[in-house]
């Protein structure tokens, strides 16, 4: 398959590319191939009907929307590669149109979850602190839980009331902090210092939240922690450390807050990410409608 050689060269050589990236079109492109073959059909042959066919193959066999979406993409970029090689004359790719992938609206979980998950840890110990505290964080600032990790020390102001987080492509930003939230990180770090012994690697305790070893939390550890109060506050949703940040914005927009301010406070560089918080408030509107009214 020469061309899926000189496709993959492109990609790499002029395009700069990821390795990953390469290899995601490659798949798309070495599964096309696959199905030109079993079709005994020649590359110059192919043509808007047959791609299509090829996607509807896809959804066939329970590729999901998003897949079947990023190998279209591969396909009409590699058919516009063929072109520009002159390889093939004509592109039967260019009117390529796949269903569109529905909007996944974020789920979260109502002011009753909330109060109950976050006041479920047993604050008479160090972890239960801890993991209250930072519940309180999560819900109270809608960080990421890849910003928490990374949080120190030196970036969080107490008496001011405001954190500093590194988002995404490390855009810094700053975040007030509630005031019980402020309250259970000042008792959760007071109560840590007599806790851990000395002799520990001294940079871990830097960072804020530390497992019982004295060493920072990861993603997986934070999933760990939301999924077993779940379980022991008796929230039958799927939870998931998202799902904080989730509610920290359906619950701020429900209460009317602008949603510039929101974007901010999420740390979202397109307002477009933000407004999905919209829709979800028009589904629920639209739900309350339907069981309430006589004739929704």
């Amino acid at each position: 398959m020469v061309e899926v050689a000189k496709f993959v060269e492109y990609l790499s050589l002029e395009r700069g590319l990821s390795l990953n990236t390469v290899s995601a079109y490659k798949r798309d492109i070495l599964q096309f191939f696959s199905f030109l073959e079993k079709n005994k059909r020649s590359l110059s042959s192919v043509d808007l009907k047959f791609l299509s066919n090829y996607l509807i193959t896809l959804k066939e066999n329970d590729f999901s929307s998003s897949t079947i979406l990023r190998k279209t993409a591969s396909i009409k970029t590699f058919f516009k590669f063929l072109i520009n090689e002159g390889i093939i004359s004509l592109n039967p790719a260019s009117f390529l149109k796949p269903s569109r992938k529905k909007t996944k609206l974020p789920s979260f979980l109502n002011y009753d979850e909330i109060k109950t998950l976050i006041e479920t840890p047993d604050t008479t110990n160090l972890l239960g602190l801890r993991d209250r505290a930072l519940l309180e964080l999560l819900y109270g600032t809608g960080i990421r839980v890849s910003e928490v990790i990374n949080i120190k020390l030196e970036a969080i102001n107490l008496d001011v009331g405001y954190i500093k987080v590194l988002g995404k492509r490390d855009k810094e930003r700053i975040i007030p902090l509630g005031r019980v939230a402020v309250e259970y990180i000042k008792m959760y770090l007071e109560k840590r210092k007599s806790f851990f012994l000395k002799g520990k690697e001294e940079n871990n305790f830097l960072f804020l939240f530390l497992n019982w070893r004295g060493i920072p939390l990861t993603r997986q550890a934070i999933w760990k922690i939301i999924k077993k109060y779940g379980l022991i506050s008796g929230i039958r949703k799927k939870l998931f450390p998202h799902i904080l940040r989730h509610s920290f914005a359906t619950h701020l927009l429900r209460n009317k807050a602008d949603l510039r301010v929101i974007q901010e406070l999420l740390g979202h560089s397109d307002i477009v990410t933000t407004q999905i918080y919209t829709h979800l408030e028009h589904n629920t509107l639209k739900e309350f409608h339907k069981k309430y009214h006589p004739r929704g």
